[in-house]
């Protein structure tokens, strides 16, 4: 081992020296084409590896690739390091096709440390590529996560194709002329490692040295040590005998419409679709939040565009957020609290006040595994029923739900729509997994958006029999069931508000019994009737006998399950939900088609509890909670069991 680590480490001390940067035109090693590839970096949380897993998922949508990404954070701010808690994961998934999950097992796995090893070895397939630090395999450090004996050595790897790479000691000796500290220059490992995989699969550089420079500028040592690091990582892999294979991806030429693309993560896209309705509707866009993982991602972005008439407001606790936001939306504002599920437990009273004061309110819900603090970091789908019952009394509430990252910016503009038409608090469901994963994205034209403008009340609009012409709170449009909305401080518009229920009409304190059953029934048919789309089924050649049917980011691994089962010569019908509350109007009709309706989710069956309900189908729910997504051949299993049933 000794003297693989001497040669290694000279190999990449002469490939820095001179020129610092990596070098240009065809490579001296075989180059073989793939059609894709699953990567996964591993290590501590303070090893980098969602920056290391960033920029090369940045550097894949430049080069025009299809992907999808899966980041794995720990749930603890600053677990130990070296153990299991603290381990930090990124897989990309990205091919030369369209693609719409991570990838069920990485075709190659980056372990930074024998805890990244051993937490991630059990999904890696034998025959794949282990790329490991040797440096960080010593015994204090083994020990830590149960290894007797090094993994390096007692033949648990044979298996494998494992390239052991001293990681540490190579960046170190690239970096011995710069002024920096061991434990500074150890830092930069995670851009030796990028640098590596960047040469292995053919991945473009000029990105990253723009970012690293952007992001150092003010710290020029500490820039050209990451650059030199990152190249160094590169030039190894050209000059070790220990890669003598490189790999191309070509670009997915075929997998897009024509369009503007960028690399976009759920949180990302929800909050570009907040501003664009905004815009859309002409009103100022104000969030009230209270910082909560995995949804703060949001806040920090909104901070960001006050250009754009953005304000945000973060609140001492969950309460404040909402009834901050509330008031934003009371004073004329497109208003927006962000939370994740004990968030939602905790505004559940406000967003009963706003179906009172029937006034559009967003509430964005990332999910995240449960009860009570539960799973931070790791995702789950198991607030629907909160979302559509959380509440005292009836207090019905739309309900919508994105399906992919990108598609998180549609899904708040539609969840806009239906606040500011029908006056209603609305609630989104996005989750972990959509959050802060990331895909391609076609930036729409501006023209592409729908106009959600609203008229605002400038006058009375009601004639009492003596003739006096008066403004009544609660006179509704006769389509949508919607009340006035009244900016505070309009003339002659003073009107009650507050959560006691109100009189029909003029809005007056009322505790009679009749016109409090009306009001209920009144609110219930206001929601039953927004107009959403109808669903729409896939079923390829008609004559499928099973549906699957889906909502929210279960979509990427139920389309990937369904392609794997059709491509085996299985008839299989799909469909997805975006809209959970009211359901699409054909929905009875579609399920009614079929012998077998199969519904995954990552809960214990919510979604299935509804339609079994609603619509007295026999609904087979197939669920996980165990914070990831599901895998494409795990759930191709299921259905074909289904199928066969």
């Amino acid at each position: 081992m000794t003297s693989q680590v001497s040669s290694a480490a000279e190999q990449a001390d002469s490939a820095v020296v001179g020129e610092q940067r990596a070098p240009a035109g065809e490579s001296s090693k075989d180059v073989r084409r793939l059609d894709r590839v699953i990567i996964r970096f591993a290590g501590d949380s303070g090893d980098g590896m969602q920056l290391t897993g960033d920029r090369f998922t940045s550097e894949t949508a430049s080069f025009g690739n299809d992907l999808s990404t899966l980041p794995n954070f720990p749930a603890e701010i600053r677990a130990p390091a070296g153990t299991l808690p603290g381990v930090s994961s990124f897989q990309l998934h990205f091919a030369d096709h369209d693609i719409l999950t991570p990838g069920d097992a990485p075709n190659v796995l980056v372990a930074m440390n024998p805890a990244a090893l051993k937490a991630n070895i059990a999904d890696v397939p034998r025959g794949a590529e282990v790329i490991v630090n040797t440096d960080e395999f010593t015994k204090r450090a083994m020990s830590k996560v149960g290894y007797a004996e090094s993994p390096l050595e007692d033949g648990s790897l044979d298996g494998y194709h494992v390239h052991p790479v001293p990681l540490t000691t190579l960046t170190v000796e690239a970096l011995k002329e710069f002024d920096l500290s061991r434990k500074e220059a150890e830092r930069s490992k995670n851009m030796f490692a990028l640098g590596l995989l960047s040469w292995m699969y053919h991945r473009p550089t000029e990105g990253t040295e723009k970012f690293l420079k952007a992001k150092f500028a003010k710290k020029p040592e500490i820039m050209k040590a990451n650059l030199t690091a990152f190249h160094a990582g590169w030039n190894f892999g050209e000059t070790t005998e220990d890669f003598a294979v490189s790999y191309e991806v070509a670009p997915a030429a075929t997998a897009f419409p024509v369009g503007t693309y960028r690399n976009i993560s759920g949180n990302l896209a929800l909050s570009y679709g907040l501003i664009a309705a905004s815009r859309q509707a002409d009103l100022p866009l104000y969030l009230g939040s209270y910082p909560i993982t995995p949804a703060s991602d949001i806040l920090h972005e909104l901070s960001r565009h006050k250009n754009f008439g953005v304000r945000t407001f973060q609140a001492e606790d969950e309460i404040a957020g909402i009834g901050a936001a509330l008031g934003a939306a009371f004073g004329g504002s497109l208003a927006v609290t962000t939370t994740s599920g004990p968030g939602v437990a905790l505004k559940s009273e406000t967003i009963g006040l706003a179906v009172s004061l029937e006034l559009p309110l967003l509430v964005v819900d990332i999910q995240r595994g449960g009860p009570s603090t539960g799973l931070p970091t790791k995702t789950e789908q198991a607030d629907l029923l909160q979302a559509m019952y959380g509440r005292n009394g009836e207090a019905p509430v739309p309900v919508v739900a994105p399906c992919t990252p990108a598609d998180c910016f549609d899904a708040a503009i539609e969840a806009a729509r239906i606040a500011v038409t029908y006056r209603t608090p609305v609630l989104l469901l996005s989750d972990g997994y959509l959050a802060n994963g990331s895909e391609p994205w076609r930036i729409p034209e501006v023209d592409e958006l729908p106009d959600l403008r609203v008229q605002f009340a400038s006058g009375p609009n009601h004639t009492l029999d003596d003739g006096t012409e008066v403004f009544w709170p609660y006179k509704r449009d006769p389509q949508t069931l919607a009340r006035p909305w009244a900016i505070p401080g309009t003339p002659g518009l003073e009107h009650r508000i507050g959560g006691i229920e109100k009189q029909d009409g003029t809005g007056n304190i009322s505790y009679d019994p009749a016109n409090h059953d009306f009001m209920v029934r009144t609110r219930q048919a206001k929601i039953d009737g927004i107009e959403v789309p109808d669903i729409e089924v896939d079923d390829a050649n008609g004559d499928a006998r099973t549906l699957v049917l889906g909502w929210g980011s279960t979509y990427g691994p139920i389309t990937a399950a369904v392609r794997r089962l059709r491509g085996a010569g299985e008839s299989i019908a799909q469909a997805h939900l975006r809209h959970l509350n009211p359901f699409p109007r054909n929905l009875g009709e579609v399920l009614g088609r079929y012998d077998k309706v199969v519904i995954p989710e990552m809960n214990l069956g919510q979604l299935a509890t509804l339609i079994r309900a609603k619509y007295l189908v026999d609904a087979h729910s197939y669920n996980q909670v165990n914070g990831m997504p599901f895998k494409a051949e795990q759930l191709a299993t299921a259905l074909k069991e289904a199928i066969d049933g």
